[in-house]
């Protein structure tokens, strides 16, 4: 019995090593097809880094981990990514959560983002709105109410979705599933860092 068990808990394991190893080969073969075409990826970093050169910020926003993703994205801009440098004007618009839940209490959760892209987006700023499905409500109103202040709107989405027709620029993880797009969305991210910093060397 206790060879058996023995048994069954080897097989277990060899069972979810191979899974790991699965998930990790998928995820890098997401970033391998993103690599194939990187114009966008570039194209918001350069916008990024006009914005800032002209004194604008950038305000970044999302839900859940595209929330997360935006509050990296605005402390690496803050602090720095792998240059010292000055600091970078930028907020991530999940953060104050008196803010959020007055919104949400207010204007419903649909205007949280918008309602603050109106309080803090000037012409020439960036919005970031960041939506794996493209269609999250909040991020749509704010990226429309940025549009309609000036701001450079950029939407990185997945595959489809009504952002990446309302921002300026697009880009876009065609991956079907969630966490592929999600983790591909963290590299890109640090790359637009990385050319920022590369633009835009003091």
């Amino acid at each position: 019995m206790a060879d058996e068990l023995g048994a069954g808990a080897l097989a277990k394991a060899a069972t979810r090593a191979a899974h790991a190893a699965r998930a990790l080969r998928d995820a890098a073969a997401a970033h391998e097809r993103m690599a194939t075409d990187v114009a966008a990826v570039v194209s918001a970093a350069r916008a990024i880094a006009a914005a800032l050169t002209q004194g604008r910020q950038v305000l970044a926003f999302g839900n859940g981990g595209s929330a997360a993703d935006a509050q990296h994205f605005v402390a690496e801009l803050v602090g720095r990514y792998e240059q010292e440098r000055r600091a970078w004007p930028a907020i991530a618009l999940s953060t104050d959560t008196s803010v959020l839940t007055a919104l949400g209490n207010d204007y419903g959760f649909d205007r949280v983002f918008a309602r603050q892209v109106e309080a803090h987006g000037k012409a020439g700023d960036v919005a970031l709105g960041i939506t794996t499905s493209g269609t999250s409500p909040n991020v749509l109103r704010a990226l429309e109410a940025a549009n309609e202040r000036g701001l450079v709107t950029i939407a990185l989405t997945g595959r489809g979705g009504e952002a990446g027709r309302i921002a300026a620029l697009h880009v876009a993880v065609k991956e079907d599933r969630t966490p592929r797009v999600q983790e591909v969305h963290a590299t890109l991210l640090h790359v637009m860092c990385e050319l920022v910093e590369m633009e835009l060397r003091d």
